[in-house]
């Protein structure tokens, strides 16, 4: 954050669908001049700013929430600075047990002023109309899940219990077929219920499908190609998860250490460490979801023995041979730590170490990939 001038004046923002309440605060002032709370309505947010921008120069911000990007586009529009804050990591006073609208605000305004709060990276409206895709797609997965426990707790209860092999193979597919058939061992309303199940399961997975040919297409494009094809190189790591890393991350480069990517996706260990005492517990799971989900899905690749596999040959064609390399090389090392910590730990947890690690190589490549002049860059203060 560049040196504040002396009337800069300083807005928290707690912004609601429907509502903002705002905090106003100088740079000299001890204490907010003005807490208004405000229709969630951009005519009206421009009139308030333009009266207070007379007084001094504006400096915005507010948490990242459901309201996105949106709030922070208008202002940027309009011509005034704003920081969209990381709401992880706002400093919180144990012993302050009250939240509310106004309480939200006021902080807010001190601590941004104060320079103690961390502004998250706003991505470009391209950037993220194609993550909402992505996102879109892992939403159907889970909604495949439910359809799945859906249809096999109803067929349960009706004592329909499949033991000819694995659930949800080809076998599997057809017996649920001939139980959804016009002749169907099930009776009456249960053989209607059933046929509503699967039906509902198979119109989502339709609408994946079709996700996913749509996510294959923008992965091939000149936006998301270079990035998609030298996360393929890895072990594990095939389109969907690339462009989930891809359009969730986007500019590896702003993460000056690994360990600053292994916490932005929660795969560092909290602690508990006081004196001599050192404590360590699980992993935080704090910060991005998407990318951890996808990162511990793709290190369970790596308890098998190291080897390329046709498939990940062809990923791997035409690619640099740099890449090659560091991926073959982080084989071979995240291999040994499986292999090291699932002989004396559960194998959950040498999964998880495996992510760990796998995100130092990533953001050793990725670091390399060059910016893009769509992609406009934030640094955390």
């Amino acid at each position: 954050m560049s040196s504040p001038l002396p009337n800069t004046i300083y807005l928290g923002m707690d912004v609601h669908k429907e509502s903002i309440t705002i905090a106003v605060l100088p740079q000299a002032a001890a204490a907010p001049t003005r807490v208004e709370r405000l229709p969630n309505d951009a005519g009206k947010l421009r009139r308030f700013c333009d009266r207070v921008a007379t007084q001094g120069t504006l400096r915005t911000c507010y948490e990242a929430s459901g309201a996105g990007y949106v709030v922070y586009r208008l202002l940027r529009e309009w011509g005034y600075a704003c920081d969209v804050i990381a709401p992880s990591l706002i400093p919180i006073q144990p012993g302050v047990q009250r939240k509310h609208d106004k309480y939200d605000a006021v902080p807010l305004a001190r601590l941004y002023r104060a320079g103690e709060l961390t502004p998250v990276r706003i991505p470009a409206v391209a950037e993220e109309r194609v993550r909402d895709v992505v996102r879109c797609r892992e939403t159907f997965q889970r909604e495949i899940l439910k359809s799945r426990h859906y249809i096999l707790k109803f067929l349960a209860r009706r004592g329909f219990v499949y033991r000819a092999g694995k659930n949800w193979g080809a076998k599997h597919l057809v017996w649920l077929r001939t139980l959804a058939a016009v002749q169907s061992p099930l009776a009456g309303e249960d053989a209607m219920v059933f046929r509503e199940y699967f039906a509902l399961l198979e119109y989502k997975l339709t609408r994946r499908d079709e996700l996913d040919r749509q996510i294959a297409l923008l992965a091939c494009s000149p936006t998301w190609a270079t990035a998609v094809g030298w996360l393929q190189c890895f072990r594990g790591i095939q389109v969907q998860a690339a462009m989930v890393l891809a359009t969730e991350l986007v500019d590896w480069r702003r993460f000056e250490r690994p360990t600053q990517l292994m916490a932005y996706v929660g795969l560092v260990s909290r602690e508990d460490s006081s004196g001599e005492r050192e404590r360590k517990g699980s992993i935080t799971k704090a910060g991005n979801a998407q990318c951890r989900h996808v990162l511990i899905q793709v290190a369970w690749s790596y308890r098998h023995q190291p080897q390329v596999n046709p498939h990940l040959k062809g990923r791997q064609a035409g690619q640099p041979p740099s890449i090659i390399a560091h991926a073959w090389k982080a084989q071979h090392r995240l291999h040994k730590l499986y292999q090291h910590l699932a002989y004396r730990k559960h194998p959950q947890v040498a999964v998880v170490a495996v992510a760990r690690e796998l995100v130092g190589f990533l953001w050793a490549v990725m670091r390399e990939l060059p910016p893009r002049a769509t992609a406009p860059v934030r640094t955390a203060a």
